[in-house]
């Protein structure tokens, strides 16, 4: 049986479209580094692709060069340890501080890093409710993009590009703060650790 706010989550996004189950010595390695409820969803769901590839939940170890690479040399990198938890088709990264327990968003396509700034040294007081209500609060806008003309791209983009893997992203070409426009003609399906090592760089 499923816990209430995941059940949430399912009602919004759906069903699973994808899914890896999460070894026993996963869950023991972030026992104590990210909170019991996200833990407890790894066990019960697995890492997992909803809404046909728009939202994933993932494995950390696959996504710490990446994130390091995106934090190096700013101050979140001396506030916490982060570590990834979700993305979106458009390699939106979703991460959060082992220490205090807060969530930071690193918006790839736009090339910044989306936080409350005065309350990620302050210790999140109830870590698994934080992670209940980031699910229970989940809906496909969210995590989807607009174009220009205010109309959502993913399944524009699904069915133009054809479904993601778990290596996969939608990404613009050229980069929206190079230039490019968020539009369905300037995206393009990319191997999702090369698409977003290239866009850190190019805000180096």
């Amino acid at each position: 049986m499923r816990y209430e706010d995941f059940e949430c989550f399912i009602r919004a996004m759906g069903e699973a479209t994808s899914r890896r189950q999460v070894l026993g010595s996963h869950l023991a390695k972030y026992r104590g580094v990210l909170p019991d409820a996200l833990l407890n969803y790894w066990q019960k769901e697995g890492w997992c692709g909803y809404a046909n590839g728009l939202f994933w939940t993932v494995d950390p170890d696959d996504y710490k060069h990446l994130l390091d690479t995106w934090l190096a040399d700013t101050e979140f990198s001396q506030i916490d340890n982060y570590h990834v938890i979700a993305r979106s088709a458009f390699g939106t990264l979703y991460a959060w501080g082992e220490k205090y327990n807060q969530k930071i968003v690193v918006s790839c396509p736009t090339g910044s890093i989306v936080a409350l700034m005065n309350k990620l040294n302050v210790p999140n007081k109830d870590p698994d409710l934080a992670i209940q209500t980031f699910f229970a609060m989940s809906d496909k806008e969210r995590y989807d993009l607009e174009d220009g003309q205010g109309d959502f791209l993913f399944d524009r983009a699904l069915e133009k590009l054809g479904a993601l893997d778990e290596s996969e992203v939608y990404g613009f070409e050229p980069a929206l703060f190079v230039g490019g426009t968020a539009s369905l003609d300037q995206l393009v399906k990319c191997n999702l650790g090369v698409h977003l090592t290239s866009l850190r760089q190019m805000r180096s």
